[in-house]
């Protein structure tokens, strides 16, 4: 396959020209990248080093390799790669103007007024308030074989979240039918046909965004007359730096952002910790001894650091299973990435599910070794940037306080209430753009 550079540096610059293997026209690399990300970026790796380019789902993309390339680009000390424009070519209308769409001063503003449902304070309250929820809905699983656990996650999740940010404790129903509207809006972000083809994802998802909105509007008169002290009030009643409120479409905008982020993550992570607990009965026991020493049948926001081996669980699961799997940005004028020219307009990805996995800086990087973060190895700690679950810079995930709670209280009700094994053939298979398992995770669920 030829190899071809993207565009020759400017004379005299002193630049290296970056090069790649472009694949088919318009495919490109696309299908081996889904199938095969780890390979694929393996082999680009070995070539051409830790900036590459190729065709990836209809556009030419610059892939950035390693944490030091991973640094540069989420740092972004020039102000040079736009969050906003790169997310468009994969969201398109489904989620617009939340956090991943906003860029510098404004994205700061709208951050900062964020940030205030991610206090301390607010952290520990939210710990309180959705300890018995957790606790009555994990105790209701039913025991027995193929028990889907990644979808009672999913629901658990996003019942947790709405309690929370929404002020509103929803039933399963109306929960299933919102996490079936979030992901129509995500399924429809990796659609070919990017117009409304009745049928087709794109026009799927633009339906679900429409009920998404509805339900947020259904709120939000209640919030913006004072309804509570969840993030939702919060947003009605917010103002900018200069005075300004959030319209009725930012509040929107934020609020369905953020449902899909805080509930879609936890979920994912757990189901990755508990296919692996359900395969390492060792881990598995380890955990639960550790909540079982503390005493207490629901978690408060203090005892969030008693469970050290929780923790790493939780970050090998991260790891292996990182969402979303491409951290993507635009370069709204010509820069260098580690000596490698990259001209303006570029789209340049960031892959923290590839980079992960690297052999350069994890050991055995496909096995579950949650002890991989603990003395004497401590393998995150190579680089700053080694590991970026939640991203880095300025767009760094708000939230990791909020899902480190969130894993933990859901994942000690668990291990409390429920032993479970995954079966003898079960297997995660990892897409570039499916990460949860099709069949919903099915485990042999019994009583501790």
């Amino acid at each position: 396959m030829a190899v071809r550079i993207l565009a020759a540096p400017p004379e005299g610059s002193g630049l290296e020209p970056v090069r790649g293997q472009p694949g088919l026209p318009f495919v490109g690399n696309t299908v081996r990248f889904i199938r095969r990300p780890f390979a694929v970026t393996r082999d680009q790796y070995r070539e051409f080093g830790p900036v590459t380019w190729t065709w990836l789902f209809g556009r030419r993309a610059v892939v950035v390799h390693g944490p030091e390339a991973a640094e540069a680009v989420l740092v972004d000390r020039e102000g040079v790669f736009a969050h906003g424009p790169a997310w468009q070519e994969f969201l398109g209308p489904f989620f617009r103007r939340g956090l991943t769409r906003l860029d510098f001063e404004e994205h700061l503003q709208h951050r900062r007024i964020m940030q205030r449902a991610f206090t301390r304070d607010r952290l520990r309250s939210y710990t309180s308030a959705l300890a018995p929820g957790i606790r009555r809905d994990v105790q209701a699983w039913e025991h027995g074989r193929g028990f889907r656990m990644h979808d009672h996650l999913k629901v658990l999740a996003l019942t947790c979240v709405l309690d929370v940010f929404m002020g509103v404790r929803v039933e399963r129903p109306e929960a299933v039918r919102v996490i079936r509207a979030l992901n129509e809006t995500i399924a429809a972000g990796g659609a070919i046909v990017r117009f409304p083809v009745p049928g087709l994802r794109w026009h799927k998802g633009l339906q679900a965004r429409g009920r998404l909105e509805e339900y947020m509007r259904r709120h939000l008169a209640a919030k913006r007359r004072g309804g509570g002290d969840d993030l939702f009030a919060m947003l009605s009643r917010a103002e900018t730096d200069d005075g300004r409120a959030f319209t009725d479409e930012d509040v929107v905008n934020h609020m369905i952002f953020m449902l899909q982020a805080a509930h879609d993550a936890t979920a994912t992570t757990l189901a990755m910790a508990a296919y692996h607990l359900g395969a390492s009965p060792a881990w598995q026991e380890r955990l639960r001894e550790e909540s079982l020493a503390l005493g207490k049948p629901t978690l408060e926001f203090d005892d969030l650091e008693s469970l050290p081996a929780a923790g790493l669980v939780m970050k090998e699961a991260l790891r292996l299973v990182t969402s979303p799997s491409m951290l993507p940005r635009r370069a709204i004028r010509d820069t260098q990435i580690l000596g490698h020219y990259i001209p303006s307009g570029s789209l340049v990805i960031v892959p923290p599910l590839t980079n992960h996995r690297m052999p350069a800086y994890w050991t055995d990087p496909e096995r579950f070794d949650p002890d991989r973060f603990s003395a004497p190895r401590y393998e995150d700690r190579v680089h700053k940037y080694a590991l970026t679950p939640f991203g880095g810079g300025a767009h760094k995930c708000i939230g990791s306080h909020f899902a480190d709670m969130h894993f933990k209280s859901i994942l000690h009700q668990i291990l409390l209430n429920h032993r479970w094994s995954i079966p003898a053939n079960g297997r995660w298979p990892i897409r570039m753009t499916s990460l949860v398992p099709k069949d919903g995770l099915p485990v042999h669920l019994s009583a501790v």
